[in-house]
């Protein structure tokens, strides 16, 4: 197995361990939690660009690749739902709506490469996609931290205490958003894919 593939594969295996640091609440859980869920997004920066520079794109790849994505996000953010609202804060929860319009863009996007696969044809990631990932990493890993801190020095906590709860807050809205608008776009731009089967 080639470098981008192992590090592929190494993203399926972190997210089970987030997830076993996340649900099991052990001491010191929440902050092994973030820096497993730090490590296996950048597993996902970097497997595509060694694949691409080394010339080890494989079929094996393209499948895996972004559907461990997708694991990881869809995994942690059902995780963090269980968790909320974090920390008692009342500002931050993940919602149950909000994790099944994550869930159901994904899937449905993934169902829509898969029927355009079947008549030969190829979607590439678009400017939105990229977007909605970032913003989805992005609130994953502040509210991450917003449940970490709690297992941190005082002083530390004192720094973060203040905006961090309004920062979580408005990364996990972002997110929902792109989520929504990258996911109708490409639906609505590939429509014929699946009108003409209607």
């Amino acid at each position: 197995m080639n470098l981008p593939n192992t590090l592929t594969v190494s993203r399926l295996l972190l997210t089970g361990l987030l997830l076993v640091a996340l649900l099991l609440r052990l001491p010191g859980g929440d902050t092994a939690a973030l820096a497993l869920f730090v490590a296996a997004s950048l597993t996902d920066f970097y497997d595509g660009r060694i694949a691409r520079a080394r010339k080890q794109i494989t079929n094996f790849g393209i499948l895996l690749d972004p559907l461990a994505d997708k694991v990881l996000v869809c995994a942690t953010f059902i995780a963090l739902m269980e968790r909320s609202p974090l920390n008692e804060s009342p500002v931050v929860a993940v919602r149950a709506w909000m994790v099944i319009v994550i869930v159901m863009r994904e899937l449905s996007i993934t169902g829509l490469r898969l029927l355009a696969a079947g008549q030969q044809v190829v979607l590439a990631a678009e400017r939105y996609g990229k977007h909605k990932t970032i913003s989805q990493i992005t609130a994953l890993i502040t509210l991450l931290v917003l449940q970490a801190r709690q297992e941190w020095p005082a002083a530390l906590q004192a720094v973060l205490s203040p905006w961090l709860p309004w920062l979580a807050w408005a990364t996990l809205w972002l997110a929902v958003l792109l989520t929504l608008t990258s996911g109708g776009l490409y639906l609505w731009r590939n429509r014929a894919l699946f009108l003409k089967d209607l």
